[in-house]
């Protein structure tokens, strides 16, 4: 058996894949660059290798050749980005003998929060209620027809939050939470949760980010333990939920980057009913997804303790350093994907 990654050396999550890889008695994985992949460079992998494709990383070259030239901090340029992430996927498709770990169809799928909405809801899976939006007017238009006050704002194609927004109005009155400011003229992801409350300066940011699409959800009401709301990160392999990690945070937006923390998972394994529900949920948004080999799954526990409802789906949900399995087994993610290749599981 032998593994191949499509990453970025010297990345954390490449690191981690490697580690797990060789305590399992193999060899080192060999690496495929995102730059060359990008670049339209030749690319390959030994023959018959596993083909782990993971994400481009924090990699400034590789964003420049995704978004072109700017600030990797800045918020914007999804479309763009896309449309060169999934030329790059349908070139490691195309590499000759070898197996891919995760279908690049289904990555791009989970890119796209419109699509992967779409293809939840037409499972069943829970998820909130949703509209595309193409601008500021069109999204405060279409909130008031649906009569809501209080929705998350996406980019279509954006990750880790960046460009998200918690966005309420009630007549003249708006909030907006995001961790989005403008840097020097440039749109950029501070690191910071900040709340705007002029309509000015809300429009500004919704107009700018609408150009590369916009996916709106309603505001789903989450519970919160220690006085912090929380959501969960669920991890599965091979269709089947092995880590979760439950993100605590002071404002709307939990993820561990821009202010939330690692809470009690107990709050909610306590609860047997709502802990089963949980699992089943995100299995079954794991099912949406039969060719990849691992997801991460970000599901919403209702603040009535009961209902549950999915965020989104992560095609690269799986950097949780530190946290042990489900089972008690002690692997980490990467370690549980290692295991089920090697086991036929996958």
């Amino acid at each position: 058996m032998r593994f191949a990654v499509v990453g970025t050396p010297g990345d954390r999550r490449v690191t981690m894949f490697r580690d797990a890889a060789v305590a399992a008695g193999l060899v080192e994985p060999y690496v495929i660059p995102w730059r060359d992949v990008l670049a339209g460079r030749e690319i390959g992998a030994p023959e018959g290798s596993s083909v782990r494709v993971d994400s481009p990383g924090e990699d400034s070259g590789a964003d420049e050749l995704l978004r072109g030239p700017g600030d990797p901090a800045r918020v914007g340029g999804g479309a763009a980005w896309f449309k060169a992430f999934t030329a790059g996927l349908s070139r490691v498709a195309a590499i000759p003998g070898v197996r891919l770990l995760g279908d690049v169809g289904e990555i791009s799928v989970m890119f796209d929060k419109r699509r992967c909405h779409a293809v939840l809801a037409g499972a069943g899976v829970p998820v909130p209620p949703a509209f595309e939006a193409r601008s500021y007017d069109g999204l405060r238009a279409e909130m008031e027809r649906r009569g809501w006050s209080r929705v998350f704002v996406k980019p279509a194609h954006g990750s880790s939050a960046s460009g998200v927004i918690a966005f309420q109005a009630h007549g003249d009155r708006v909030r907006a939470v995001t961790s989005a400011a403008w840097i020097e003229g440039v749109l950029c992801n501070s690191l910071r949760v900040r709340t705007y409350t002029s309509d000015g300066d809300v429009r500004r940011i919704v107009d700018f980010l609408a150009g590369d699409g916009l996916h709106v959800e309603r505001w789903f009401p989450k519970a919160s333990t220690g006085g912090r709301v929380f959501d969960l990160r669920v991890v599965t392999v091979a269709g089947v939920p092995t880590h979760a990690v439950l993100r605590a945070g002071r404002s709307p937006m939990t993820n561990l980057h821009l202010g939330g923390s690692r809470g009690d998972l107990d709050a909610v394994r306590s609860r047997p009913d709502l802990w089963e529900r949980v699992l089943e949920v995100c299995s079954r948004a794991a099912a949406c997804f039969p060719r990849s080999l691992t997801t991460g799954v970000d599901v919403m526990v209702g603040a009535d303790w009961r209902s549950v409802a999915v965020a989104e789906v992560n095609a690269f949900g799986d950097l949780l350093p530190g946290l042990g399995d489900l089972a008690g087994h002690g692997r980490d993610t990467y370690a549980e994907q290692v295991r089920a290749v090697l086991a036929g599981a996958w």
